[in-house]
């Protein structure tokens, strides 16, 4: 007698759909003739697995073979109806004979059955209620993880990488990179067809790289926002200057106010990072007065003096 459909697939009478297909997935892995070429036990076992997925899989035939066992393959020889069509006026229900089902004719010739089906390869598409499987296509290959660090400014900006992946075969292929402007850290790049090769001659995988981004000296990102600290001297903050501002983009003039204290943030507008699509962000330069290095003593009290004239109190709003 053959092997209960569902202890084939290692699963219960009430397994949902995803539960069937995923259990399918697996064996058909684990037997597949492809991956299993000497063993014939191997064969045997991808065979009923397919056939057991082949009824499962099928809703009608799930409900067919939930009420009549392996002998429902018979009943779709029982006239015109069909596996849902319901028998003559005053028939047996569902239109068939207990002859029908188990007599003579009752062996495994059904759907789903040995045969080329059963060994083509996983070309199954899941997902499908009441239609049963269709073929999808050869079996593709797997994807190959990779990590890659790239220079700050090659995120930003847009650039080119190399890096060296180790086959199966051991040997190492070099592969150019294309760094996509505006990528952040931790994003992936995916190079279609440079993953494993397919074990039956399908398509082969993809090579996913994880992006990770280093760090700049000076620059900082959010999203497409730049920030930059901008050192200034005591003179350009007390006077107002213009000053030179590094951008992506190149150099701009900025003009700092007169009386400018540290932590003041000034915007250039469209100067941050510019993504492949959609607009630019902006940059904000934060500016850092920076003390002369070298002071006398008269001059210190000479910058003493100013501060005590105007009596401002930079911590009187600070709380806790």
């Amino acid at each position: 007698m053959p092997e209960d459909y569902y202890s084939t697939l290692g699963v219960s009478q009430s397994a949902s759909d995803e539960e069937i297909q995923k259990a399918y997935r697996e064996l058909a892995r684990k037997y597949h003739p492809d991956l299993n070429p000497d063993d014939e036990k191997a064969k045997r076992k991808f065979q009923e697995v397919q056939q057991a997925f082949d009824t499962l899989n099928d809703s009608e035939k799930r409900q067919m073979y939930d009420r009549f066992g392996h002998a429902y393959e018979n009943a779709s020889a029982s006239g015109p109806q069909g596996w849902g069509g319901g028998g003559p006026s005053g028939g047996p229900a569902g239109g068939f004979s207990f002859e029908d089902l188990f007599g003579g004719a009752a062996g495994m010739g059904g759907a789903g059955g040995g045969g080329g089906g059963g060994f083509a390869d996983l070309f199954k598409q899941f997902g499908q209620r009441g239609g049963g499987a269709r073929p999808s296509g050869p079996t593709r290959g797997n994807d190959i993880e990779h990590e890659l660090t790239v220079p700050f400014t090659s995120a930003v900006l847009g650039g080119e990488a190399q890096i060296s992946i180790m086959r199966p075969d051991g040997s190492t292929e070099t592969l150019q990179v294309k760094i996509p402007q505006g990528i952040e850290d931790g994003k992936k790049i995916r190079l279609r067809g440079q993953g494993e090769d397919a074990p039956a001659g399908g398509p082969a995988g993809d090579l996913l790289i994880k992006v990770n981004v280093a760090p700049h000296p000076h620059f900082r990102r959010s999203g497409k926002r730049l920030d930059v600290t901008m050192p200034v001297t005591l003179a350009e903050a007390v006077r107002g200057a213009k000053v030179d501002v590094p951008t992506p983009h190149g150099t701009l003039s900025i003009t700092v106010p007169p009386g400018t204290s540290s932590g003041s943030k000034l915007r250039l507008k469209g100067q941050g990072v510019q993504p492949a699509k959609g607009d630019p962000g902006d940059l904000f330069a934060e500016l850092q007065v920076v003390m002369p290095k070298e002071l006398s003593d008269e001059d210190r009290e000479a910058i003493g003096a100013i501060a005590d004239k105007y009596h401002d109190n930079p911590r009187s709003g600070l709380r806790w």
